[in-house]
């Protein structure tokens, strides 16, 4: 059987299939060795009878720009998978659980690999900490397995994600080397401190994680530049009395995987009642518009796109414009920085836990990898404590696929 490693990522997911020579690469998806995680879901209408269909990665987007209101963009469906409050979800009347849904993504992501399912061993990743204020990580597992079981995975094995980037790094290690590997995602950040001896497969002595990586530091560049112009911290009127506009309609606004929940009668409506008395009536009416008009991943490309220039510029401009609402905002990277200062002390203090559980003071090397670890302020703060010469990063989107196929080798 081929042996692969599958990084199902909240924002992409990669294959990696390990060679008759040994070595790890990574399937490519047209040009591309990353496929987007998300499925779209829409519904052909006959007097027959009703179906629906979906897509999966690129041609999931491209359904959805093709026609945003009548379909349904499911995006970072792996920041459910430890919340025990999330069972299910209707599509087009259609009753859905997670594993359903993951499942539909993974079955997607081996075909566009060439993949079938039922004739691969699998390492697949999880991180350290799922995402969620309640995560339950053993339930996260649960529902992981039983999403590639429903896929038609029947040979899986279930690895820590940054562990499998320290099995890329370690090719690159000549000598018994401490490793201290940081897997930054869109929903967590891993850590893992590895013992590498040559001869020996890698040792993993300690880890820690934290559900704070790229999706958060989105959602305060959406909090402070977007937010205000569509409502938040103004007031409305009750019964005479100035109250604030509830903070949960930014909250939920600002994340992507709950930004589709809004789309409902109930919510559309409550919005528009505390519209009516509002400090600024228009800008609820904005709110309400790009929620109705299904503009989340749009604002999600610019977001994301200003957050990325933030890495090789001292500032970016956020630009969006739908229906008349357009925001043209100088970011500069000083801001963003301290928007995210306090996520950064709670990365610094699950770097001290993988240490602490390891039972190590210092480490010879630092490999960074993922696409938040391109923000400078998160090389920074480990350059800062372990020293510039000590730090490497690469393989930002691949290596942990890579290093799980090379894990399996192993197994």
């Amino acid at each position: 059987m081929i042996q692969v490693g599958i990084d199902f990522g909240t924002t992409n997911s990669v294959i990696a299939l390990l060679g008759a020579d040994g070595v790890a690469r990574s399937a490519v998806f047209g040009t591309d060795d990353v496929f987007r995680t998300v499925l779209c879901f829409w519904a052909e209408v006959s007097p027959a009878k009703n179906t629906l269909h979906h897509a999966a990665g690129p041609a999931a987007i491209a359904a959805y720009l093709d026609d945003p209101l009548d379909s349904r963009l499911i995006m970072s469906m792996k920041s459910y998978l430890a919340q025990r409050s999330f069972t299910e979800t209707r599509i087009f009347g259609r009753r859905f659980t997670l594993p359903d849904l993951i499942a539909a993504f993974l079955r997607a992501l081996a075909a566009a690999a060439e993949l079938d399912p039922a004739a691969v061993r699998v390492v697949a990743g999880r991180p350290v900490r799922f995402a969620g204020d309640l995560a339950d990580d053993a339930f996260g597992e649960v529902r992981l397995r039983q999403s590639f079981a429903a896929a038609g995975f029947q040979d899986v094995t279930v690895a820590l994600e940054p562990e499998g980037a320290g099995w890329h790094f370690a090719r690159s290690l000549t000598r018994p080397a401490t490793v201290l590997v940081g897997d930054f995602g869109g929903g967590t950040s891993d850590f893992s401190v590895l013992r590498f001896t040559p001869g020996a497969p890698v040792r993993p002595i300690g880890h820690a994680g934290v559900g704070i990586a790229g999706d958060v530091f989105d959602y305060r560049i959406i909090s402070h530049v977007i937010s205000p112009l569509l409502g938040k911290d103004d007031t409305f009127r009750v019964m005479g009395k100035d109250m604030p506009i509830p903070i949960e309609y930014f909250s939920t606004f600002a994340q992507w995987h709950r930004l589709s929940l809004m789309r409902n009668p109930k919510t559309m409506r409550e919005i528009g009642e505390v519209a009516q008395t509002a400090q600024h009536p228009e800008r609820l009416k904005r709110l309400m518009a790009l929620i109705q008009d299904e503009q989340g991943f749009p604002l999600y490309q610019a977001v994301s796109s200003v957050k990325a220039a933030l890495s090789h510029a001292e500032s970016a401009v956020l630009r969006f414009n739908h229906a008349g609402f357009a925001i043209e905002q100088v970011v500069t990277r000083a801001d963003f920085e301290c928007w995210i200062a306090a996520d950064l002390a709670r990365i610094n203090t699950a770097i001290d836990q993988a240490m602490t559980d390891a039972g190590v003071a210092e480490v010879d090397h630092v490999f960074l990898t993922g696409g938040t670890s391109f923000v400078p302020a998160v090389r920074r703060l480990f350059e800062v404590r372990f020293g510039a010469d000590r730090v490497t990063t690469g393989g930002e989107f691949v290596s942990v696929a890579e290093g799980l196929a090379l894990m399996g080798a192993q197994t």
